[in-house]
């Protein structure tokens, strides 16, 4: 009887080992694909220092003036919830139409300090503060306006990096 025991357990140690190697090469072949980029091109990491130029881009597109040139930077699902306007803009359109009066403010961005977090080789957040210099379009007069911000960026398939959630609200007066 303690020989039958001791064989059925060796047969059932096996098993559980064989289950468990191919377990493992199955969840180390789905981590290699994993290191693929949505293209299916191999992804090379992305930089913090490339996640800043992102916003060196959004500012640019702010300065042709062109409400369409920004909305472009926006994933087609993407939200966002903007510094000066209560409503939250969910679709191409409604961002387009916030651009259209934003931009009339003829808005020029600086960061002030961002925090990069690298979440994973398609998926990145970008946050922390800026301002923007802006010139009333009626009288001409000059202001700035200090916000919090928050960008998340995917990379979509065709390698492009497009916000899919913005956030930006003044600063609190104190």
């Amino acid at each position: 009887m303690t020989i039958r025991s001791t064989g059925k357990r060796t047969a059932l140690a096996t098993a559980v080992a064989v289950v468990a190697a191919g377990t493992f090469a199955a969840g180390a072949g789905v981590a290699g694909a994993d290191s693929r980029g949505k293209a299916g091109k191999p992804a090379k990491p992305v930089t913090k220092a490339q996640v800043l130029g992102l916003f060196d881009d959004w500012n640019a597109a702010l300065r042709t003036g062109d409400p369409r040139k920004v909305a472009d930077l926006y994933a087609k699902d993407a939200v966002l919830l903007p510094t000066v306007s209560d409503n939250v803009r969910t679709d191409r359109a409604e961002i387009v139409d916030y651009f259209e009066h934003f931009l009339r403010n003829k808005p020029v961005g600086t960061k002030i300090e961002s925090v990069v977090n690298i979440l994973d080789r398609d998926t990145v957040i970008d946050t922390g503060v800026y301002e923007f210099a802006l010139t009333d379009h009626e009288t001409g007069e000059k202001s700035t306006v200090k916000a919090r911000y928050t960008y998340a960026y995917e990379q979509q398939p065709d390698g492009r990096w497009l916000i899919v959630n913005h956030h930006s609200s003044k600063m609190p007066e104190g």
